[in-house]
């Protein structure tokens, strides 16, 4: 029995130390990247920042995309639950959409280092694409938009289009939160409103004309 417990205590201690170098290297990408920029950080200075063996780094990420990658994806993980929770407590077309983007702008203007760094390294962004994380978030809107058709939240119309509506507006504003945020962190609040607004009317204003197409 103490053998078992002594071998449980090693696993979840290697577990810990684990999760703590993976942070360790995050955090310090973070505080690279927003210093000098993506392209100009290098694997060295990062490893250095992290007081990491070479080998130790290695084991965790291969690359500074592989990092980059990671900090996307912890940050998508988190902001699909995030909207999701928000889209299922809608209880009108207008509520649906506004609370959809400001999750996703308030996100963004919490972390705009993760969607600079999106718009600033599209290639990485591109091959993410192909990733489960992102085909997850889609599926999620998805499942959200139909359940929101079938409760008459949303008019019935094309859920495909609909939902590449949606998607294609909330990336490119994000992006421009982003930016926004990123110059002036102190109008952080403020943008994030205005921009919800503003795509909130944009599909709001068209929605009723949807319900007139074949």
């Amino acid at each position: 029995m103490d053998t078992l417990s002594s071998s449980k205590d090693v696993t979840g201690k290697r577990e810990q130390n684990r999760l703590r170098n993976r942070q360790a290297i995050l955090t310090a990408a973070r505080t690279c990247f927003q210093d000098q920029g993506y392209e100009n950080t290098t694997i060295r200075e990062l490893i250095q920042k992290t007081d990491l063996a070479s080998g130790t780094f290695y084991n965790y990420f291969r690359s500074k995309q592989d990092i980059f990658a990671a900090l996307l994806t912890d940050f998508l993980s988190g902001l699909n639950e995030h909207l999701h929770q928000s889209r299922r407590s809608a209880t009108t077309a207008e509520d649906f959409i506004y609370r959809s983007y400001l999750a996703l702008y308030q996100a963004t203007a919490q972390d705009p280092l993760v969607y600079e760094l999106a718009h600033r390294n599209d290639r990485a962004l591109k091959e993410l694409f192909g990733s489960g994380i992102l085909g997850l978030i889609m599926m999620s809107l998805e499942s959200d938009v139909r359940a929101a058709i079938e409760q008459n939240i949303l008019p019935k119309t094309d859920q495909a289009y609909l939902c590449t509506a949606f998607f294609g507006v909330a990336y490119e504003t994000s992006l421009m939160v982003a930016r926004r945020v990123y110059q002036q962190p102190e109008q952080a609040e403020e943008e994030v409103l205005r921009a919800t607004k503003f795509a909130t009317a944009l599909f709001t204003g068209g929605l009723t004309k949807l319900t007139t197409l074949p």
